[in-house]
This record gives C-alpha cells, sequence and structure tokens, in this order.
C-alpha cells in the first residue's frame, strides 16, 4: 500500500527499537522529557508497561474522540477506544508492573471542560491534553479540510487570502482555560482536595450512573496493589566512547582535533552526545573547526546519529543498524577495506540515516533495509542495499553503486537515486511514483565529485572504477515523476561546500585499510 505520510516512527517495531530511540533522545539532550503517544485499546497497559521500562518520561493514552479534521475519516471514526478505558489500563498496569512511579500519565481526546480534567484523574492521570477545544476557542470552524491549505478560518493554511481571515488572539484561549480551571478548582473543592495529586487514582470517588454501565464497564473501577518498582539497569548508560568524546570537547580549544578510538557493539549512540553539547556550547559553530574521529572494530546501534557539522567519524570496520539517524550536517564513512568493497561485504545494518536533514555518508560495502527512509536532505553512497531502499524520501541525493531490494522508491516525493544501468532490471521500484531517466552533463559533474569523494575516503574500487571516462553512463537516475524541486536545486542543497579530505595515494590507503590492527591508536 503506497503511503506519501506514513507513521512517523517508521523503524519501531518492537520495545527495544523504542527503547534505542529514547537512548538517542537522551544521548543527544539529556534534559528533555521523552514522551510516547499510545492509542487507547485493548491490552494497551502491557504496551504503557514495556515504554516505561524503556525509559520514557510521559507515557500519553489518546481517546478515539477529538482530533483536528486533519486525519481520514476513517481514522477519525474507526481508531482506537474511550481514552477512559485505556488509560485505566495503563494506571493498573502501570501498578502492577511497578513502573507507575517511574513514568506521568498523560491522557487526551476530547477533553472540553473541568469535569473531563478531574474525571481523568481520578483514573490515573497526572496530565492532560486538549487540542480540539483550544482551537475552537481560537476560531477554528472544523471545516475538516487542514490537508487541502483552504481553511477558511485562516489557521491551517499559507495562503495570504484566507490567512486575512484569521481573527484569533492568544487571549481567547487564555480565558478558555482559565474556565476550565476554574471549574476543576470548584469540584476539587466539593471533593474536599487541594489539588489534582491528591485524587490520582482515587477511583472510590467514582460511581456509575446506571445499573447497566456498571454490567459492561465494571472493571474500570477496579484498583490494583501498587508493587515496588523493579531494579533496572541504569537509564543513562552513555559510559564508553562517549565520555571520551565528552573529555575531548571539555579539554581542547584547538581549531582542528584528531582521534582514534577503538569500537565495539556496546558502545550505542557515539556521536549523539557529542554533538548535543557542541550545539548548546557553541553555536553558532566556530567557522573552520572541526573535529576527526576514527574508530576501528564494529559500533552499535546508532553510530553517528544527530551529527552535526564540523565533526566527521571514520569507521574502519562494520556497524549496526541506525547509522546516521537524524545526519545533521555532519560527514561518516564507513569501509572495510577494498576486498570487502569487492566482495559486497555487508558494512551497514538496516535503517541508515533515518530522518537525516543533511551531512554526508560514504559506504564502501552494503547496507541492509530501509536505506535512507525519510531521508529530507543528505547525500550518501552506498555499494548495495536491502528492501525498501529511499522509502518515504523528500530530500537529498543517494547514489547506491550496487543491487537494490525490492520496494525500492515506496512513497519517494522528492530527492534524487542513482543506480547503476546494468543494476535497474533488478531493482524493483514504484513505477507510480519514479521514473528511470538518463542523466545530464550537470549530473555527470556532480556525480564525479561524489565519487571522487567516496573514493578519497573509503578507498573504494568501485568508485575508482566509475570514475574512469569509460563508464561515464553507468549511473541511470530514479526520481520521482512529480517532483517539485528541480534537479539543480536538489544538488545544491545537498553537495553544499564538500571539503576535500587530505590526498593519500590509493595504494599507501589500501594498506592502511587491510593491514591496520582494530586497536586503539595513539
Amino acid at each position: 500500500m503506497s503511503l506519501i505520510s506514513p507513521p512517523p516512527h517508521h523503524d519501531i517495531y518492537s520495545i527495544e527499537d523504542l527503547a534505542q530511540l529514547i537512548h538517542d533522545l537522551r544521548a543527544v539532550n539529556p534534559r528533555a522529557r521523552i514522551g510516547v503517544k499510545l492509542v487507547s485499546g485493548a491490552g494497551v497497559g502491557i504496551i504503557a508497561a514495556g515504554v516505561a521500562k524503556a525509559g520514557a518520561h510521559v507515557v500519553t493514552i489518546s481517546g478515539f474522540d477529538g482530533g483536528t479534521g486533519a486525519s481520514p475519516l476513517t481514522s477519525i471514526k474507526n481508531t482506537g477506544l474511550p481514552w477512559e478505558v485505556g488509560l485505566r489500563d495503563a494506571h493498573n498496569t502501570l501498578l502492577r508492573s511497578g513502573f507507575r512511579r517511574r513514568v506521568r500519565l498523560r491522557v487526551d481526546g476530547g477533553f472540553k471542560s473541568g469535569r473531563d480534567v478531574v474525571l481523568a484523574a481520578l483514573l490515573g492521570a497526572d496530565e492532560f491534553g486538549f487540542g480540539t477545544a483550544a482551537l475552537l476557542a481560537i476560531g477554528c470552524v472544523m471545516a475538516r479540510q487542514c490537508h487541502l491549505n483552504t481553511c477558511p478560518a485562516g489557521i491551517a493554511t499559507q495562503d495570504e487570502k484566507y490567512r486575512e481571515r484569521f481573527a484569533g488572539k492568544p487571549e481567547m484561549v487564555m480565558t478558555y482555560f482559565k474556565g476550565v480551571a476554574t471549574e476543576v478548582r470548584e469540584l476539587l473543592a466539593k471533593l474536599g482536595a487541594r489539588s489534582i495529586q491528591e485524587i490520582v487514582g482515587d477511583v472510590e470517588r467514582l460511581k456509575f450512573r446506571t445499573p447497566r454501565a456498571a454490567s459492561i464497564f465494571g472493571d474500570l473501577l477496579d484498583s490494583a496493589e501498587e508493587h515496588a518498582s523493579p531494579s533496572l539497569a541504569p537509564i543513562d548508560d552513555y559510559l564508553g566512547i562517549n565520555v571520551e568524546l565528552d573529555h575531548v570537547l571539555i579539554g581542547t580549544k584547538a581549531r582542528k582535533v584528531r582521534r582514534h578510538f577503538s569500537i565495539a557493539n556496546s558502545d550505542r549512540s557515539v556521536g549523539a552526545r557529542f554533538s548535543g553539547e557542541l550545539l548548546r556550547r557553541s553555536w553558532p559553530a566556530a567557522p573552520g573547526r572541526s573535529f576527526d574521529f576514527e574508530f576501528r572494530g564494529s559500533a552499535g546501534q546508532s553510530f553517528g546519529a544527530f551529527l552535526v557539522p564540523g565533526v566527521n567519524f571514520r569507521l574502519v570496520g562494520e556497524a549496526n543498524d541506525y547509522v546516521g539517524k537524524g545526519l545533521s550536517g555532519g560527514r561518516i564513512a564507513i569501509t572495510a577495506g577494498p576486498a570487502a568493497s569487492r566482495r559486497g561485504d555487508v558494512l551497514a545494518g538496516n535503517t541508515v540515516l533515518y530522518g537525516a536533514t543533511r551531512g554526508e555518508l560514504y559506504i564502501a560495502g552494503r547496507a541492509g533495509e530501509r536505506f535512507a527512509v525519510r531521508n529530507s536532505g543528505a547525500l550518501a553512497v552506498v555499494e548495495g542495499i536491502g528492501q525498501h531502499g529511499c522509502e518515504y524520501m523528500t530530500a537529498g541525493v543517494v547514489l547506491v553503486l550496487g543491487p537494490a531490494g525490492t520496494n525500492f522508491g515506496s512513497g519517494m516525493t522528492g530527492g534524487l537515486s542513482y543506480v547503476l544501468a546494468d543494476a535497474l532490471a533488478g531493482i524493483a521500484y514504484h513505477g507510480e511514483f519514479l521514473e528511470p531517466e538518463a542523466i545530464s552533463e550537470f549530473e555527470q559533474e556532480c556525480l564525479r565529485r561524489v565519487l571522487s569523494e567516496h573514493f578519497m575516503r573509503t578507498g573504494s574500487p568501485r568508485a575508482e572504477m566509475l570514475l574512469d571516462p569509460l563508464h561515464a553512463s553507468a549511473l541511470v537516475r530514479l526520481a520521482p515523476i512529480h517532483r517539485a524541486v528541480s534537479i539543480e536545486e536538489t544538488w545544491s542543497a545537498a553537495l553544499g561546500p564538500l571539503e576535500k579530505p587530505e590526498a593519500m595515494p590509493v595504494g599507501a590507503l589500501s594498506r592502511l585499510l587491510v593491514e591496520s590492527p582494530l586497536v586503539p591508536v595513539a
């Protein structure tokens, strides 16, 4: 099924995947609150317990009601259960599993009044989400055409003709929430409570209106006994290389820094914490400052996640899933020597460059499935990929110098991809999104520039071969049929000022990659 707008975290298939994402987010911004939203439904409590165990700060239970009208009708009318059911299930399950004190429960789904807030608190909620009612307070008319850019109230549109109609003021929303707060205070006074916190989970103050309701929803008011919180491994396990990188950042003020490290697959999210701290300390970045780090070994998940401009990673070895997740301007090169490139060794796992916005990635080997999924600006060179390559890609440039699996380019609406002409017949790409086209002289020059960069950073014999003038037409373009940005603009945005690395003779580079042992270098 072709989806132009897929689920926002399309790579989450298990609690372990979610835990890794939370780990990445904690690394790049330790001070942020991390929340996970779950649809109210049967068994949502078990999922909420897994989310708490994964390290989230907030679990949101979202009911079937509410919404702003941007969703399709089937999603509005046929998705989820009432928030009361999911909230109570989550609250009780978290109590039984001992995780309730580790997270705050938030609930939303058509909240309108102070009564809704108090009722949700009694059922176990700590926080409350208002969406539709707040929009109505500022002038939304629920025309349900948010996605068409023709909002008659001038809210969900960038069209100046409609925006002139917008008459909303912040005071409207303030007045509405003051009214909600007043009603909450009055209801708390009737209950004899001084704050919301005093009544959280106190279902003994509730009763059903009718015997029929009690027979159907009797379990809703069941209470669970709170268990002691289980002992878990520390959430902030950013040891090893991450700490060493932090020491580099703290201990030097040099404009150009170079370091070498050995790396193991237990080293996760390497680069995320460093990039986040670098931005917080020196944003905007000082011009000309760079950090060049070389790693040897097998990298863990999310190698180079959120890497920012001026930070360059080079890995001699292999990497797990999520390489370059959220890449934000940094540069990553992965190689295991010319022999590995010739054999087509897999040097990177699945879901590489997930959600990248800018930066460069060079892999002198193959990668797994979902390569460049949701890429929206990064430049990448890889020598073979699995299924679902360039899925939902919106910008950026991807060169595939080898085979590609099925479902290539599904939902791809922007950016450019280039594949080998000889491999095109074996690539099951989406004809309704993409079409193969011959490349122009402008593109040939851009490709030569990128292939030269790939060769200099990885020593790839494939890149060396394609740089031969005899192979100038070896690549073809697979690009969206209906693209909004020109080829020149896409290349200009993706290339930027490519910095040439220090030149090294090919023979010397090959010997370095093949002969160097994977041990720390002084």
